[in-house]
């Protein structure tokens, strides 16, 4: 009675180890993350020592993919140089025959083929098959239970259990990657590719925030109108879903069309863009930096409003870099008919103005001050690159902590007038 009584508690926490990890393997939609989790939880299941798991190539007939846990730092040396196996061997006898394969001695299956130079001894293995949508995905492969005893029925039945909750997420997170880039190629092609700004040269770069979707509300666009005078805005509408990118992909088009028409300070063409999108959309509250760079008889003057979004930089020629402080406006969609301030500076030759959105600088364990002064520095230090260097260098190296959209747009004043 006493020993039927251990093997229910054994049961019980064993099925209670199985619910947590199917929990665990399914609370992740990055794809190597959960195929990692699949292995290390499977191990964690059968007490095995290490584990792998092999993802088939489309034709089924061998390995694309070998993700391993378990080894040291000294055995993963070891194996340094020493290709990832492709299915021969013992592994290939799964791949070929996909039940579940329990092996004492792995050097005395008949299908073996040994073990590389440096490769760990191994004598143990269990392996059992990932199905998902009804085709075998991979295969799973325990080695070495920790107490010596070679892997049992036990063991078999619920690794098989976790294989099955393991088909279920892997489709989970492969849906979701799927979805996840098709929203990506979305934004970008909503977002413009720069046209000719002759005599003004421009670059731009978008990198979507890495959770959750993979889309966001940053946008971007500069235009030469007919009058010489070059028009850029920087634009972040809250959110990070399609809403909000089909959202910033309205208010653009909007702007352009304003800009074309009114020939007017960039405040008035924000607050009419505001009052338009509050009289035909459902616009998200969204911030907007839009400046208007105008040739003078003695070289050029940048006019500028803002709508609740931070300040533009400069970069002079000499290599300093300079942020164009002033009062900010409300942003759009809080209310049309508060008035945004206008502002002024005047630009050398050579000069780039450079917008970001905020995401480019915001860092929760950072005051925003602190980022934006390093990203001063880091701009000053790449100013003499090419725009499109800058930009990226930028988007590379960023004071940001990496959770939001971010979005740069770089206009480069001609040298002579």
């Amino acid at each position: 009675m006493a020993q039927q009584l251990r093997e229910l508690a054994r049961a019980k926490d064993r099925l209670q180890g199985l619910l947590s990890a199917v929990v665990a393997i399914g609370g992740d939609l990055d794809l190597p993350t959960v195929l990692h989790r699949i292995v290390t939880t499977a191990m964690d299941l059968a007490g095995a020592r290490y584990g792998a798991l092999g993802v088939l190539a489309p034709s089924g007939d061998h390995l694309e993919r070998f993700i391993t846990a378990g080894l040291t730092d000294e055995e993963r040396a070891a194996l340094a140089g020493i290709d990832f196996p492709h299915g021969r061997g013992v592994l290939g006898h799964l791949i070929h025959h996909p039940e579940p394969l329990r092996v004492e001695d792995i050097p005395s299956h008949p299908a073996s083929v040994g073990f590389p130079p440096g490769h760990p001894p191994m004598r143990t293995l269990l392996g059992v098959a990932i199905t998902v949508r009804g085709e075998i995905y991979g295969d799973l492969y325990l080695s070495e239970r920790r107490d010596g005893q070679p892997f049992d029925e036990d063991d078999e039945a619920i690794v098989r259990a976790l294989a099955g909750a393991a088909g279920i997420a892997i489709e989970n997170a492969r849906l979701f990657g799927y979805m996840r880039d098709s929203a990506a190629q979305f934004q970008r092609l909503l977002l413009p590719t720069l046209p000719d700004l002759t005599p003004f040269s421009g670059a731009a770069v978008y990198r979507p925030a890495a959770e959750p979707a993979g889309v966001g509300g940053d946008w971007y666009d500069a235009v030469v109108l007919p009058d010489r005078a070059c028009a850029a805005v920087i634009g972040d509408v809250v959110g990070h879903d399609l809403h909000a990118a089909a959202a910033m992909a309205q208010a653009r088009n909007m702007l352009r069309a304003l800009l074309y028409d009114r020939r007017t300070p960039p405040s008035s063409v924000l607050t009419q863009l505001d009052r338009t999108v509050h009289a035909i959309t459902d616009l998200p509250v969204t911030t907007a930096c839009l400046v208007r760079i105008e040739p003078t008889a003695d070289g050029w003057t940048l006019h500028w409003s803002t709508a609740g979004h931070l300040p533009p930089l400069i970069l002079a020629p000499d290599g300093s870099a300079r942020y164009l402080h002033g009062e900010p406006g409300v942003p759009l969609g809080v209310d049309p008919d508060i008035h945004r301030p206008d502002h002024t500076h005047e630009l050398p030759p050579g000069a780039i103005v450079l917008l970001f959105s905020d995401g480019l600088v915001e860092h929760p364990a950072h005051p925003i001050d602190d980022r934006l002064n390093a990203l001063a520095d880091l701009a000053a230090t790449h100013a003499a690159q090419p725009l499109d260097a800058l930009v990226h260098a930028l988007a590379d190296h960023h004071p940001g902590d990496g959770h939001d959209d971010i979005a740069i747009l770089a206009i480069r004043i001609p040298d002579e007038e």
